[in-house]
């Protein structure tokens, strides 16, 4: 089991965002700001797959589980509050989140499923939360430093996200999920997250009038399938989802580890819910 804590973090969220905050980059703005705008809704999916997926396990099991569950449950539902201020500047900024509510409509088809479903679900986006999260931690320096607050909400996210990135898999696997649906799950969501990634992204980019810029699409290519492109170093760690054998924990967490022991200026530890 992994020891969970649920951290306060020290920063002010009512302050204005910058038009392009992440290092003065439309695409990499554009892209962040996408993210930010499926979080409220994702991780609300997940607590709710994570706390139901505890409820239907055994007695004994739930012991096994009971703190790393209450410790996910925290941290999750203090990345929505963030996000969800973070996500109200956006509004102001005159962007239009439309990934919220195409993500609300699809999730009503999971109303009354097995909660394996909700968890092979939860599982696979936390896989790609933190392989992104892994990604941002070795490469904080692309978040630029125009806005060091966006830039450590960003950081500190990623560092938890690498923490609990085994907690819906392990639930999963206790209640009897099947290495065919955890496979299954994952390649319907690859191809919804990537799609609704693209489609905020783009939105975002047409309302801020970047999209057609030769530096916005210049950008993009860099990030993207560079030599330290987001494509390119997460492609091999996406795939080893797809072993039978594969386990969360086998993929490193030295860069969340080493964040969290050098920032703990910026948080503040309030121990799990109760």
């Amino acid at each position: 089991m992994t020891d969970l804590v649920v951290r306060r973090l020290l920063v002010d969220m009512e302050k204005p965002i910058e038009r392009h905050w992440c290092a003065g980059d439309a695409f990499r703005t554009a892209l962040f700001d996408a993210l930010s705008m499926s979080f409220p809704v994702g991780e609300q999916f997940f607590i709710d797959s994570v706390r139901n997926g505890f409820k239907a396990l055994a007695p004994d099991e739930q012991e096994r589980f009971r703190a790393e569950v209450q410790g996910f449950i925290g941290q999750e539902a203090t990345h929505r509050r963030l996000h969800s201020l973070y996500n109200a500047h956006l509004l102001k900024l005159g962007l239009k989140n439309e990934w919220e509510p195409r993500a609300r409509e699809r999730l009503k088809m999971m109303e009354g499923q097995d909660i394996r479903h909700w968890l092979g679900i939860t599982a696979a986006n936390e896989h790609f939360t933190a392989i992104l999260a892994d990604f941002m931690l070795k490469n904080a320096d692309l978040l630029g430093d125009r806005d060091e607050r966006l830039k450590t909400l960003w950081l500190w996210h990623s560092a938890e996200e690498s923490e609990h990135k085994s907690t819906a898999f392990d639930l999963y696997e206790a209640l009897g999920g099947s290495y065919e649906w955890r496979v299954t799950w994952m390649k319907r969501i690859t191809t919804i997250f990537l799609m609704d990634t693209l489609r905020q992204t783009v939105l975002n980019l047409k309302s801020d009038g970047t999209l057609w810029k030769w530096s916005t699409w210049k950008s993009a290519a860099s990030y993207l399938f560079g030599k330290r492109g987001l494509v390119t170093l997460t492609y091999k760690p996406w795939r080893e989802y797809f072993r039978r054998d594969f386990h969360p924990r086998q993929q490193d967490s030295t860069a969340s580890e080493k964040w969290l022991a050098d920032n703990s200026e910026v948080f503040t530890p309030v121990g799990a819910p109760a």
